[in-house]
């Protein structure tokens, strides 16, 4: 089973290692192979936004269907341009075509929505980006800022660290709720954190 997750220039960082972390985890806990492959249209590094390199490990020529897609959110700026990559759009429409989950986290969420891929669905996206996802008549944006939402074969994630969340949801529909338990325990997930806030509701889209 294949397990991809694009990566670009302004990529945030936790988008992508913590799903992976997650991912690779369950590998440990089912007889299911997984390879599970960061992809891109040439394996040259990409910088994430806070500026750690990533190298794509295979290109999307070399992965042209994925059974599971994770898009990852991206710096505003950068994602003015994705948003716009034609090359990018296309490979999210056609390595989904018998794809069994289309998932996102965070402003991952515009890419799909940008492709198409969100249109009938209930999704969400960053707190901050929920005005823009809203853009899209065809997407169903879920009222709130849930953690993460499920529609059919759709997962959308809100906010970087709810990829966290969203990622044991995924291992818990691809492998059930034991190993999902399993990988918890092994990477000691149980969350508290020491501060506590409220989300106040956007009013405008930072894209425009």
């Amino acid at each position: 089973m294949i397990i991809g997750i694009p990566i670009y220039d302004k990529v945030d960082l936790l988008d992508v290692c913590a799903a992976r972390e997650i991912f690779y985890t369950m590998t440990s806990y089912t007889q299911t192979h997984y390879d599970i492959w960061l992809l891109a249209p040439d394996c040259n590094p990409v910088k994430s936004r806070d500026g750690m390199t990533l190298t794509p490990q295979k290109t999307f020529d070399e992965v042209p269907n994925v059974d599971l897609l994770w898009v990852p959110g991206a710096d505003g700026s950068a994602l003015k341009i994705l948003m716009k990559d034609q090359c990018l759009l296309d490979y999210l429409v056609s390595c989904t075509k018998n794809a069994q989950w289309v998932t996102s986290v965070c402003e991952g969420a515009m890419l799909l929505a940008a492709a198409g891929l969100l249109d009938g669905y209930e999704a969400t996206t960053h707190w901050a980006f929920i005005p823009c996802l809203q853009a899209y008549p065809d997407v169903k944006v879920v009222q709130g800022f849930p953690r993460f939402v499920v529609d059919r074969n759709r997962v959308t994630g809100g906010g970087i660290s709810s990829g966290l969340d969203e990622a044991f949801k995924i291992v818990e529909l691809l492998e059930g709720y034991e190993v999902a338990q399993q990988v918890q325990q092994l990477t000691q997930y149980y969350p508290c954190p020491p501060v506590a806030s409220v989300l106040t509701p956007a009013t405008s889209c930072p894209l425009d």
